[in-house]
């Protein structure tokens, strides 16, 4: 044992005097230094350096938040010693020619490949082409803690807790035995490494040790204004800070969600759009299952089940209210896409030349010219565009009139053959497919877009000081589909100049992410969800995301109701949570139905 104590000089009858050299030193320093093997008694406590000895392989912002964030007393210290390029450069080389020799060696020996030389020797490739690019730098790093408590016994505690933050980050540390009087002097503010126990780190895995950077999302920049929209998403797993997110803040105000069925991605959404509702938000929802009929209900929407008796749709009808000059052209033009996905197809030249002619000749015929004083006169229908068809003396006009058949006239026709019976109108509607059999569904999200788009793209200042959502479920009805994905493409490009959002929900990755169409639509929406995803998808996901492989790792475990949230180079992962007057309106859970009254979520709101 070694003691070292503090002393006046023999010479020095000033007790308030000190050395010049020593000033700052004797004024702060302990009264004394007790060393031994496992510990320090600094002064009037005890003291013990832990040496970070492993790193994990792959690290995310702020992967040192366990341990800066660890309530007791703890000295951290990270030494950095930048290396030079030519060096650093050299070292590398020399490291991939001892992988290189190690894999040649089991090669020749016949012995299986070592899967740790194997990932050492992609990562110091991946390393050296980024540093040859001048992407990285790499670093020398020392990373020591140094833990206070005031006794013996409250030490060795204090130490395991430490060791158990560290390893919950995959951090590896030992205790510095026998060096821990340069173990404590490396913590202090001196910027001195008497253990020089360094590891090489590049430039990115650096920077997220920094206590500056966080898992949780960026705050405004000083003389930012403070922001003061925005819903709660949920609160970071990581952290436990709270997600709170402004898609009308963003460049657009778009958003996609993707996960595997069962993720909990229909639940976070309905909690998106009730809050929203929260803020005077007008929500149309687009939803094939029936999932958000409670929800409209309790918050007082509009419901249009389509396929029900008695409900009728008019695609031929005109915007009412709209007096634009170019309404019945940009009828037409809506028509020749319901057409397309009516036939499954898009018709032939000559079929669309014909269609095209059989359009104006029916609204001729029921009095509407481009003049909007005649829009008011009730429009034709959809079977008086096939008669219109069949009065035409083109082969190629009675070839689409009765590939038409069965939308007039037979089986199809319940949906189009009278005049349409409602008009949906309110801060909540909900657009139910339930009710319409599987062949009809992607018109009828065809069609119930165009009526959402119709409100949207309504003229009046009004409708641009009114925020809309428009959310569509299961999107994938949509997406199998050429035209129909174009219509969804031209919605996500156009409504942020009308103040609206589109929102995206799927399960379906494929159809999404392995179309053009489908790929815009998702590059268009700056907010961008990622829920758990299957094992078959999450290769395609990870490439069109960026995604980690910590990340993918992540997504592919993750439990119901927690994911990613992305948006540009903002990334921070989120666990949704829910009050239980929102959890009983969002839920489909059948054990949670089961006891559900219809009358507790109202009366919660």
């Amino acid at each position: 044992m070694i003691s070292a104590r503090r002393r006046r000089a023999p010479h020095d009858d000033n007790p308030g005097a000190s050395l010049p050299s020593a000033g700052l030193a004797a004024t702060v320093a302990p009264a004394s230094v007790e060393v031994t093997p496992r510990f320090l008694r600094v002064g009037d406590g005890y003291a013990a350096t832990l040496v970070v000895t492993g790193y994990p392989a792959e690290v995310g912002p702020a992967w040192l938040e366990p341990l800066l964030s660890w309530p007791g007393r703890l000295d951290l210290a990270l030494h950095i010693d930048p290396i030079p390029a030519p060096v650093a450069a050299s070292r590398l080389r020399n490291q991939r020619a001892r992988f290189e020799s190690s894999r040649r060696a089991d090669e020749q020996r016949g012995k299986l490949a070592d899967p740790y030389v194997e990932a050492a020797a992609d990562d110091a490739a991946d390393l050296a082409e980024r540093l040859a690019r001048g992407a990285a730098k790499l670093f020398r790093v020392g990373l020591y803690l140094t833990v206070h408590a005031r006794t013996e016994a409250e030490l060795l505690d204090a130490c395991a807790q430490v060791k158990a933050a560290a390893a919950s980050t995959l951090i590896e540390v030992q205790p510095a035995t026998w060096r821990h009087l340069p173990g404590w002097t490396t913590t202090l503010p001196l910027a001195t490494d008497s253990l020089q126990m360094r590891r090489t780190m590049d430039t990115q895995a650096l920077a997220a040790a920094f206590p500056l950077a966080s898992a949780d999302l960026p705050a405004p920049l000083p003389g930012d204004p403070a922001t003061t929209g925005g819903v709660l998403y949920g609160v970071n797993p990581d952290s436990q800070g709270i997600v709170w997110w402004d898609r009308w803040a963003q460049e657009n105000h778009n958003s996609v969600v993707l996960a595997r069925s069962g993720a909990g991605k229909s639940y976070f959404v309905k909690l998106d759009v009730l809050r929203n509702l929260y803020q005077g938000v007008q929500v149309a929802v687009v939803d094939p299952e029936d999932e958000y009929l409670r929800l409209a209900d309790a918050v007082g929407g509009s419901i249009v089940r389509l396929g029900a008796p008695g409900m009728k749709i008019n695609p031929l009808d005109l915007p009412a209210g709209d007096t634009r000059p170019d309404v019945l052209t940009r009828r037409g033009l809506f028509l020749h896409t319901l057409i397309s996905v009516l036939l499954g197809q898009l018709p032939p030249p000559a079929e669309r030349a014909a269609l095209d002619r059989a359009i104006l000749a029916v609204y001729r015929q029921a009095g509407i010219t481009a003049d909007p004083a005649t829009h008011h006169r009730p429009a034709p229908l959809l079977k008086d565009l096939v008669a219109t068809l069949r009065a035409d003396d083109n082969a190629a006009a009675h070839e689409l009139a009765a590939r038409l058949a069965p939308w007039v006239a037979g089986s199809f026709s319940d949906l189009f053959d009278s005049p349409t019976t409602t008009r949906p109108d309110g801060h909540l509607v909900v657009w139910s497919l339930r009710h319409l059999p599987d062949e009809l569904r992607t018109v009828g999200t065809l069609l119930a877009l165009d009526s959402i788009w119709r409100s949207v793209d309504a003229p009046g200042r009004a409708h641009l000081t009114t925020r809309r959502l428009v959310v569509v479920d299961e999107a994938w009805l949509l997406m199998r589909d050429g035209e129909g994905a174009r219509f969804l493409f031209k919605m996500s490009k156009a409504g942020r100049k009308r103040n609206a959002g589109l929102s995206v929900i799927t399960q379906d990755v494929a159809d999404v992410l392995g179309t053009d169409l489908g790929q815009a639509v998702v590059s268009n929406a700056a907010t961008q969800v990622l829920l758990k995803q299957a094992p078959q998808a999450i290769g395609q996901v990870a490439d069109a995301f960026g995604l980690t492989a910590g990340e993918r790792r992540m997504l592919l475990s993750a439990r119901v109701g927690h994911g990613l949230l992305i948006s540009g180079t903002n990334r921070t992962a989120f666990e949704s949570i829910s009050s239980q007057a929102e959890h009983l309106l969002a839920t489909t859970k059948p054990s949670d139905l089961a006891d559900l009254d219809p009358d507790d979520a109202e009366e919660d709101l």
